[in-house]
């Protein structure tokens, strides 16, 4: 039986282009970018020419670019770096009740520091309300961190309109686009973005590096302790086959957007049509208008997520029942509780597939059928 990977909003396959990209730097490329002698600035060559295209990829400035391990990492140098930067001009953040754990966690954290924390809600839509951050906001706001896609339901949040809402606002203003970044046109300028959160390996690139776009009059406190590396804002010894691959991620992604895209949409629409034709019962979470295509998160009722997804690996389907840090939990989803309320049954009966470069028409019209008799067994 063929495995069918539907979790790419997890983690994605890294690319055979990124693989290539990545060989000769591990092969060849062994200096310190920090070094002024050749070994090193071959390293700092390759370096500074992934920055340039990550910038360019979200109409940024290369130097705006910090190279991190990843979103976790992103995120939280955004929101504790520019919290403690900060506090001379206030003490209060709003951020939203479905935020990545990397982020609530991070604004918990704050509190505990002694910073005020407003969770904004999320409505059935799967948005937050600009009304309700407009009313959030007071003199003492100095950061709003909305992320731009959520990972769960892969509903995308009013991003411009907020970034229109705190113009003549103090406060930053920041997102975490992981699932948005390399399906979505971004463009940091335009939509008042002051930070921006990136993953590599959500698009198709390799683990352990991320970054940060971080406007350059933003005041933000590093929050490790080293060396000068990343303008003095994340310290360390750069991973250079990493920004490589990367870099080629990154390539790749603006040059297929439009196709994956395009692609993506159809597998969603194809595994939805196959479990209505399957006469399956279901509820998509969230208002599909509003939805990247490679992310669906259905409803099951009468179903369980850890059933479900017990059955669904058994018959080699890959899915899951949240975000992929909480993948092997079967508690409540916080995004759905956050959307329907704690007692509502979705929040324990509701898979999430995302869809990208491992699937085909064929693969993803087969795994509908398979959830079709796995769900139409276990719910009878």
């Amino acid at each position: 039986m063929e495995p069918i990977y539907m979790d790419h909003a997890a983690t994605s396959p890294i690319a055979e282009e990124v693989v290539q990209a990545m060989v000769p730097v591990y092969n060849e490329v062994f200096g310190n970018p920090s070094s002024v002698h050749s070994f090193g600035r071959k390293a700092r060559q390759l370096l500074d020419e992934s920055r340039r295209v990550l910038a360019a990829s979200i109409y940024a400035n290369e130097k705006e670019i910090i190279f991190t391990s990843g979103g976790t990492e992103a995120d939280n140098l955004a929101l504790m770096g520019t919290a403690l930067a900060n506090r001379d001009k206030g003490n209060h953040i709003i951020t939203t009740v479905q935020e990545h754990h990397a982020a609530l966690h991070t604004a918990e954290a704050l509190e505990k520091m002694g910073f005020r924390v407003t969770y904004l809600p999320v409505y059935k839509n799967g948005k937050i309300a600009l009304e309700d951050l407009r009313s959030a906001l007071t003199d003492e706001t100095i950061l709003v961190s909305v992320m731009y896609v959520n990972n769960e339901t892969g509903i995308i949040q009013p991003i411009k309109e907020i970034g229109e809402l705190l113009k003549d606002h103090q406060a930053y203003f920041h997102t975490d686009a992981v699932q948005a970044y390399g399906l979505l046109d971004i463009n940091v300028k335009e939509t008042g973005i002051d930070m921006l959160t990136v993953s590599a390996h959500k698009i198709n690139g390799p683990k352990g590096i991320g970054f940060l776009y971080a406007d350059e009059r933003i005041k933000i406190d590093a929050l490790q302790f080293g060396g000068e590396q990343e303008r003095k804002r994340r310290p360390g010894t750069e991973n250079i086959a990493g920004a490589a691959g990367f870099k080629k991620a990154v390539e790749l992604s603006m040059d297929k957007r439009q196709s994956r895209n395009e692609e993506y949409k159809g597998f969603k629409d194809l595994f939805i049509q196959e479990l209505r034709e399957n006469g399956i019962r279901f509820e998509v979470n969230g208002d599909p208008e509003s939805a990247i295509p490679s992310i669906v998160n259905i409803s099951f009722p009468g179903a369980n997520v850890e059933a479900l997804l017990t059955n669904f690996d058994l018959e080699g389907i890959a899915a899951s029942s949240g975000s992929a840090c909480t993948a092997g939990s079967v508690e409540p989803s916080h995004v759905l509780t956050a959307m329907f309320g704690k007692d509502n049954p979705c929040t324990t009966n509701s898979i999430r597939f995302s869809f990208g470069i491992f699937n085909t028409k064929e693969n993803v019209e087969e795994a509908a059928k398979r959830v079709s008799r796995i769900v139409k067994r276990l719910t009878i």
